[in-house]
Formats: structure tokens, C-alpha cells, sequence
């Protein structure tokens, strides 16, 4: 299995890293996304991906993390510095970037200034992106504007929407622009009725698997920290929602990650 994305540097982790990432390799994980969130977060992936063979690192600024009107955090410093760390050959992937409209840490003109950029480092270096979409409560604004924003994107269309939760009915679009779908934890909720949809109508080939660790704990972990060896429990509910066996859907989704992302294990 691989994990494609995870958050193994935030602080959460602190007391106990080593011993997570020895239950993912006895889970059977042959890889782990560590996923950049700012400038510090994405040195801190690189960092975590050199010292361990199983983990890879994207780097990129989240949405919440991209400042204010008057102090913007994607300047062209920070590019450049994504640009080098980006040249570590362990560097996988521009992300987590995107959208993010369901909180109010950054307004949405910024988020999108700032997504753009980071859209045109990847088109730059030829580096898949990993994109967050998070919809206003009231409206799926910010899956139009991220469509908009991929659409002008010079790149070939090639990444993935991590932690699907436009439904089903923006699925065969974002398909059809060449991106992957990454399924979390919440497709084991009970009430989750159109991710599970999703999971099940999804094309094989573009499915992906994902923990969002330290966030998005799967049934039986609901509640409690999530971590790289609970993406089992999204293959199991993946598998039983399609009725096919689960080595088919470690097989595919493995398969993907490694081509999305240049994996080689």
C-alpha cells in the first residue's frame, strides 16, 4: 500500500514518529506522501523523506497558510525556495496546494494568487500537483475556482484532488482533466453516502488512497489520531463498497501512486 499523503512532521507526531513509521512498514506500506503545508513544513518533509527510505515529500504552501492581503507568503522568495527544495530527488509532487474556503484564515483572493504560482512552479519543473479543495459551507465555490485555475494551468493536466469531497456529481470532470481522486478516512463513515459513491464509480485508474494523517481517522480510529498504517482501513471500505477484493485494490491504487509519482520502490 502506499499512503499518499501525510502530514508525519506536524507536531503530533513528536513523541512517537519512529514507532509510526515502523507500524506503516509492518502494515505493508512499501511508500508514505509526506505532504508540505508551508515553507517550514515542506523543509521539514524533505528532511523526514532523507532520513527515511519509505517516505517521499511534496512541497508547497496551503491555502491557510498563504497570508494576508497586506502580508501575501507565496512571494517570489518563497518560490524560489520551494523551486530548490523541489530539486531534491526525493521531492515528488508541488502540494499541498488549492483552495480553501470553509475557513476564513486567508482571503480568497491571496489563496488564489498564491495557487496560480504554485501551479506555475509545477508546469516549470514538470511536477504533478497534490491540491486541496475545501467548499464554503453554503456553496462549492471553491471547486469552480480550482477547476478555473487548473484549466488555465500550462501543465498537462496530472495530479491529484487529495481528500475527494466535491461528490459525485464534479467527478467526471475532474477525471476527464487528467487528475486522480484520493480517497481518506471519511469514505468508513456511515452518513459519508455520496464519498462512498464516489469511491465506488470512480475509474480503477484513477484512484488513489490517502490517511491525511494526523486528520480523517477511519472507522474504528474515529476521534483519535489518524496515522499511515490506518490507509488499510480505506482499502477494506473501498473494496467492500466496489465487492471486489482488497489485494486488487492495494494492487491499483499502488500502481497509480507509483506512476502519478514517479515512485520507484
Amino acid at each position: 500500500m502506499i499512503d499518499t499523503h501525510a502530514h508525519l512532521d506536524f507536531d503530533q507526531f513528536d513523541a512517537d514518529r519512529e514507532a509510526v513509521i515502523a507500524r506503516a512498514r509492518e502494515a505493508g506500506l512499501v511508500a508514505i506522501v509526506n505532504a508540505g503545508t508551508s515553507l517550514a513544513a515542506s523543509r521539514a518533509a524533505v528532511a523526514l523523506a532523507e532520513k527515511h527510505d519509505l517516505i517521499y515529500a511534496t512541497v508547497g504552501v496551503h491555502p491557510n497558510n498563504a497570508g494576508s492581503q497586506k502580508t501575501p507568503m507565496v512571494t517570489r522568495e518563497v518560490v524560489d525556495e520551494l523551486r530548490e527544495l523541489a530539486s531534491h530527488p526525493k521531492v515528488v509532487a508541488i502540494g499541498e496546494i488549492g483552495l480553501d474556503y470553509y475557513r476564513d484564515y486567508t482571503p480568497h483572493r491571496v489563496q488564489r494568487k498564491a495557487f496560480a504560482r504554485q501551479l506555475g512552479l509545477a508546469a516549470e519543473l514538470g511536477l504533478p500537483v497534490v491540491v486541496h479543495c475545501r467548499n464554503a459551507k453554503s456553496n462549492n465555490r471553491a471547486f469552480t475556482d480550482v477547476v478555473a485555475a487548473l484549466k488555465k494551468w500550462p501543465w498537462p493536466g496530472i495530479g491529484v484532488i487529495h481528500s475527494y469531497s466535491a461528490g459525485p456529481k464534479h467527478l467526471t470532470e475532474i477525471v476527464e482533466m487528467g487528475f486522480s481522486i484520493g480517497i481518506s478516512g471519511p469514505v468508513t463513515f456511515p452518513k459519508a453516502k455520496d464519498l462512498q459513491t464516489v469511491a465506488e464509480t470512480v475509474a480503477l485508474r484513477s484512484l488513489l488512497v490517502e490517511t491525511d494523517c494526523p486528520y480523517l481517522s477511519p472507522v474504528p480510529y474515529r476521534g483519535k489520531r489518524n496515522e499511515p498504517a490506518f490507509v488499510k482501513h480505506v482499502v477494506e471500505a473501498i473494496a467492500q463498497i466496489r465487492d471486489i477484493p482488497e489485494e486488487k485494490v492495494v494492487e491499483i491504487t499502488t500502481l497509480n501512486a507509483l506512476r502519478l509519482f514517479g515512485i520507484h520502490v
